[in-house]
């Protein structure tokens, strides 16, 4: 049997090692301090290098985040994966709570009644909601398109939009939809995506909102 070289590392300092081999393998990059943070935690998420190059942030995207969630924001997303990666204890240390409607009974019901996703009817219910929201979408590009058609029609004014879904059918457009339409976003463009990467890019958010060094 071939022997295997492991690393000695103490439990408390894989994360900080991780973050250092991603910082040397994505070199002189430049990308301004508050957005790395953001891309460093997705790539620490998914082992991808490519959120280096395909996450795109609109001017104030990370401050305007930032500020969200200081201010006690509502986080929603689009799958309860996302809803149970992302630091409650964090988010509740601001006055903030996250939210997923889609496994509601009222809204599944309404779904079908209307032959709609629940992803679609969960932006509605989002549209509801009173104070600041972030919308964190990694799933659904359902989700997006109703968030944008919401927004134009003035009816949704979230603070942040997080546009990472994941796949192949509306994915790609859905994101672009977005991009179109200015206001404040974080999207990775493409294909690629994720729940995962949706809770990410709200940690590192939540990270810098508190002060946490952690990168």
């Amino acid at each position: 049997m071939r022997e295997i070289h492991l690393q000695r590392v103490a439990p408390a300092e894989i994360e900080a090692r991780s973050m250092e081999i991603i910082a040397s393998e994505l070199g002189e990059r430049d990308i301004p301090a508050p957005q790395l943070a953001v891309v460093k935690r997705c790539i620490h998420t998914s082992a991808d290098f490519d959120y280096a190059d395909n996450l795109v942030f609109s001017p104030h995207a990370v401050e305007r985040g930032v500020e969200a969630l200081r201010k006690g924001c509502t986080i929603v997303t689009d799958t309860q994966m996302a809803r149970a990666g992302i630091n409650k204890r964090v988010l509740e240390g601001f006055g903030g709570r996250v939210v997923c409607f889609m496994s509601d009974p009222d809204v599944a019901a309404e779904a079908r009644e209307r032959g709609e996703t629940r992803a679609t009817v969960s932006m509605e219910r989002a549209a509801g909601l009173e104070g600041p929201v972030v919308l964190a979408l990694g799933n659904a590009p359902t989700a997006l398109v109703r968030a944008c058609q919401l927004m134009e029609e003035g009816r949704l004014r979230p603070e942040l939009v997080i546009g990472v879904p994941v796949g192949f059918v509306n994915v790609v457009e859905s994101k672009e939809l977005l991009l179109s339409m200015g206001g404040e976003h974080i999207v990775a463009r493409g294909r690629k995506g994720g729940s995962n990467i949706a809770a990410a890019i709200c940690n590192a958010l939540l990270y810098l909102a508190s002060g946490d060094r952690r990168e």
